[in-house]
């Protein structure tokens, strides 16, 4: 992928210095460093108008109005992990790529959930409170020991692993429910996997590790409190809205919940009124969980390396909102790639219409890469021909494909018997089904090997006839003819045999004007069934 330089990134929130050293030291790239400009929404929409990329912090809310100001606008780069303040779906439409940092803050984050858990338990915050009212109240703060107590981890990905690491150091016993974790990883991070009701019947603390979405939302409700084990501790530095507050105000309050550590709330800056803040078993910090040097300069790091790894070298890392593929491992798919969007041409120009399912079937060597950049090169060539008004790009082509209720289906066979590697796409609309198969003719040559259930060999380039007709004599030298006579030049043949149904399919590679004229008279040639142009 190749940008016209030089890029301008626009900054809209305070990064380190390192950060900024990178940015500014890569070759083409331009840096508007606005800081502040975020706090004014018309100030920020005329900033991002002409910018290339954009990197933020949680200061930055990028509305879907504020995205639509943009007009070159190519990548947004997030430092951090939560894009709760980008509207992903908006930037999906306009084929923006939006990027975090996960990596950046996972240990910070992690180590405030333990540190959130012990003070908890210990009733740290309210023993100080009391202390320095002027009080002694020692044995108003008895707390409980973490030994030997059972840790329920919601969601053991990267924080949730190093909180299952360092609650083991402390002898807890951990137990977590995530339906992405396996039972081999489980087993080697010392995890044991559980179902969610077990995690809610049996766990002492209960601490929160995803992200929220449609799934996660509300995911800690009141049906969940009354499942939980009376006298039981919940600790949330993941996302608000996770937890229903009113819901756990009210756990409290029944003395299902001993105590809550809390780093986030649905609103934010936290409502005074939010009647958790009245609750003294509630401990409670303003969205601390990456708030420490490292974790912010870490951030600052990767966001900066990300972006100009995207702009000059078309690495994509860390996508909310597309495969993430290296330089390298892309240089290997662009063959793929090339064929994928090619088949899914070649099949959008002639079916006319959106299909209800598309199935992309991967066989042999092809299926050792990542395939989802390639699956979504098939997307982004079927839908650009039907969807003639829109832009599809890698990023919007899923997003629009979903939009328009077209199912995906996709599956991979480790060989095949007669191709190194076949990429196979089946469109399926109501009472019918097209097919088109390719291959890689040595390291980088496409090639269309079938269409439904016609075997040829045809090279996906230029101007191209598609012709079905009766397999009878002259039929091709009638079409070379009348193309001849309107001085179309044809540079390439492939044809394409069903015996069983006596019909074949061509694929004239053509030069020259075929306008409606040339392809009525086409249509018209005796035993001609039908003559569609495409241009791949």
């Amino acid at each position: 992928m190749e940008f016209k330089l030089p890029m301008k990134v626009l900054i809209s929130d305070s990064l380190s210095d390192a950060g900024l050293a990178i940015l500014k030291g890569a070759k083409g790239i331009e840096v508007d460093y606005q800081p502040t400009v975020h706090k004014d929404i018309e100030k920020l929409k005329s900033a991002i108008k002409n910018a290339d990329a954009i990197v933020i912090r949680s200061g930055t809310k990028l509305t879907a109005d504020v995205i639509n100001s943009a007009e070159k606008l190519k990548v947004i780069g997030r430092a951090g992990i939560g894009v709760d303040n980008v509207d992903v779906p908006a930037a999906s439409k306009k084929g923006i790529i939006v990027e975090n940092t996960p990596g950046g803050n996972t240990v910070t984050t992690a180590e405030h959930a333990i540190s959130m858990m012990c003070a908890l338990t210990r009733q740290i915050p309210q023993a100080t409170a009391s202390i320095k009212g002027g009080k002694w109240e020692k044995s108003k703060f008895m707390g409980s020991e973490l030994y030997q107590k059972t840790l329920g981890i919601i969601g053991c990905g990267n924080i949730g692993k190093i909180v299952a690491d360092r609650a083991l150091g402390l002898k807890m016993k951990v137990i977590s429910f995530d339906p992405f974790l396996s039972e081999e990883i489980a087993e080697k991070t010392g995890v044991k996997k559980v179902e969610m009701d077990e995690l809610l019947k049996t766990s002492d603390y209960i601490t929160i590790h995803v992200p929220k979405n449609e799934k996660t939302a509300n995911l800690i409700d009141r049906a969940a409190f009354a499942r939980m084990k009376k006298g039981v501790y919940l600790i949330n530095c993941a996302r608000g809205g996770i937890v229903n507050e009113k819901d756990l105000a009210d756990a409290i309050n029944e003395k299902i919940v001993a105590g809550a550590a809390l780093d986030v709330f649905e609103k934010e800056p936290v409502d005074p009124a939010n009647p958790l803040l009245k609750l003294e078993q509630v401990i409670c910090t303003p969205h601390l969980g990456a708030a420490t040097e490292e974790a912010q300069e870490n951030v600052a790091l990767d966001v900066a390396r990300q972006i100009v790894a995207y702009l000059v070298g078309g690495t994509i890392e860390n996508a909310v909102n597309v495969p993430s593929v290296s330089g390298e491992v892309m240089k290997l798919l662009q063959p793929y790639l090339s064929l994928a969007e090619k088949i899914g041409k070649l099949q959008g120009q002639t079916a006319g219409e959106a299909p209800a399912e598309v199935v992309i079937e991967y066989s042999g060597e092809v299926t050792k890469l990542p395939t989802a950049p390639i699956t979504v090169a098939v997307l982004r060539g079927l839908l650009q021909p039907i969807l003639e008004d829109e832009s599809i790009n890698a990023v919007n082509a899923p997003y629009i494909a979903k939009e328009r209720g077209i199912k995906l289906t996709e599956s991979k066979m480790s060989d095949h018997e007669d191709f190194a590697s076949l990429i196979t796409v089946t469109l399926k609309f109501k009472g019918k089904q097209t097919l088109v198969a390719g291959t890689i003719f040595g390291k980088n040559h496409p090639r269309i090997v079938r269409v439904d259930d016609y075997y040829l060999e045809a090279v996906p380039e230029g101007k191209i006839l598609v012709i079905l007709n009766q397999d009878k004599p002259g039929v091709v030298g009638n079409v070379g003819t009348c193309l001849a006579k309107n001085k179309i030049n044809i540079s390439r043949m492939q044809l394409g045999l069903d015996i069983k149904t006596g019909k074949a399919t061509a694929f004239y590679n053509v030069e020259g004007d075929v306008n409606s004229k040339v392809l009525g008279e086409l249509q018209k040639l005796p035993d001609i069934i039908s003559v569609k142009p495409v241009v791949l």
